[in-house]
């Protein structure tokens, strides 16, 4: 439950509410206590000048202070405060409490001095006159206002917190809710992918949200799809292997009891079947190996500028006896002054003879079988055109997987391995080129294969 998502959504909720709550609590005290206290300030200020104001103007009107009591008494009722006024010696003559009166004051605050004003005028309100103590007239002493910060400050900070409360349940339903969004598709995935990796690959997820949860739904359905399609790949490539190892291993097993038997002799034409059988063998653990190396990336070649006109005609004339034999007819058709194409020529030369074998097994006699290169902006497109019987469109896409054979009845002496164009696919890839087929049923096929041009020898070429 520690460690689960939800749990460290809520955590991480609540740590954002309470240090957003708690600095905007700190900022709203300081700032409310800083205004409350100039604001109380101001107030106090202006009602002890009014105060004086007042006073002043009584003795200004009387000439004296008899009768001040009652107005010290009428204005601290009004102002809710205390009143005090002293004359020039310290002595009390006004008291809003009347528990001073006649008594030497001995104030802890500092007063409001009433002067005489300058040149024989009645007294007024001090700060103005001479300040001279010879013509202090009396002072002025106004208690403060019991300050509200505190409270106001308390109930303030009593409001944030029932707001913060407030917010960290609102944050608890949201939590739940958003959490629950996101580690619903999450969990989902997670037993999915457990049961992928128990080997059930048609595990997919179903999940229609658009955002990064959503991505990654589709990518694992991607991968789940991928990783069957390999794994039938696989199943089905050990069972052809199998398929086309029985059947070689079993016509040697075979001779070889026959001539144990001595049913049949070991003679020539024995020896002769033996070693094509072999042959075969070895052939198929070849292309096998190869593939493999291709797969991984560990295939070796060695590459320099190459004349593929002279590659393809050389392999033109390695099966000329078989097209001759069959009574076939090939052409070609090179561009003339075709750039040296940096490659590997053992390869490349398997990659050619792997198509025009192809093309040969499925061309019936008569037919014809055309190979054509040429250049196309900065690439080199050689094609491979036969006459044969065609692939069926359904079948068009599987062309280059192993063991793959149109015709499924069709004998391995009779159709191959099923590996060469697998082989010719993963040669010419590492070659940084590609493959395609084109084909019509009862028309003839064209595989094609393009390869790189040199930079160098594409800005050389006139």
């Amino acid at each position: 439950m520690i460690h689960s998502l939800r749990f460290r959504l809520l955590i991480s909720f609540l740590a954002v509410i309470l240090i957003t709550v708690g600095t905007v609590s700190f900022f709203v005290a300081r700032s409310s206590w800083d205004q409350i206290r100039a604001y109380e300030e101001q107030t106090n200020n202006t009602r002890e000048t009014r105060a004086a104001s007042l006073i002043s103007s009584y003795y200004t009107t009387n000439g004296d202070w008899d009768g001040i009591q009652d107005l010290v008494t009428t204005l601290a009722a009004m102002e809710q405060r205390r009143i005090i006024i002293t004359d020039a010696n310290n002595i009390v003559i006004a008291d809003s409490e009347n528990s001073l009166l006649g008594k030497v004051y001995h104030q802890e605050e500092k007063g409001i001095q009433l002067y005489k004003r300058m040149f024989g005028m009645p007294p007024m309100l001090g700060q103005q006159g001479q300040n001279n103590p010879a013509n202090l007239v009396a002072t002025l002493y106004v208690s403060p206002l019991t300050s509200t910060v505190t409270g106001l400050i308390r109930s303030i900070n009593i409001f944030l917190l029932w707001g913060a409360l407030l917010a960290v349940i609102i944050a608890l339903i949201i939590t739940f809710f958003i959490s629950r969004r996101i580690t619903s598709p999450i969990q989902a995935l997670t037993n999915s992918a457990r049961r992928l990796g128990k080997g059930d690959f048609s595990q997919r997820v179903t999940i229609k949200s658009k955002d990064e949860v959503g991505e990654l739904a589709q990518t694992f359905n991607l991968m789940a799809g991928n990783l069957e399609h390999t794994e039938k790949l696989r199943s089905n490539m050990v069972a052809d292997v199998a398929h086309e190892l029985r059947t070689p291993l079993s016509n040697v097993s075979g001779y070889l009891e026959a001539i144990r038997d001595e049913v049949v002799k070991p003679d020539k034409a024995t020896i002769a079947s033996l070693s094509e059988e072999v042959a075969l063998l070895t052939r198929l653990v070849e292309d096998l190996q190869e593939l493999t190396l291709a797969d991984a990336g560990e295939l070796k070649m060695v590459r320099q500028p190459e004349d593929i006109a002279q590659l393809i005609a050389q392999s033109v004339t390695v099966i000329q006896p078989k097209i001759d034999s069959k009574g076939l007819t090939i052409s070609t058709d090179v561009q003339d002054k075709l750039p040296p194409i940096n490659i590997d020529y053992y390869r490349i030369g398997q990659v050619l003879r792997n198509l025009l074998e192809n093309a040969y097994k499925h061309t019936a006699s008569g037919g014809k079988i055309a190979v054509i290169a040429h250049q196309e902006n900065k690439l080199v497109k050689i094609s491979v055109t036969d006459t044969g019987e065609g692939i069926p469109p359904e079948d068009l896409p599987n062309m280059f997987e192993r063991f793959y054979r149109v015709d499924k009845s069709r004998a391995r002496a009779g159709g191959g391995s099923g590996l060469g164009l697998t082989i010719v696919k993963r040669l010419v890839e590492a070659h940084g080129g590609s493959v395609a087929v084109e084909s019509k049923l009862g028309k003839g096929s064209t595989l094609t294969f393009t390869l790189p041009l040199d930079q160098t020898e594409v800005a050389e070429k006139p």
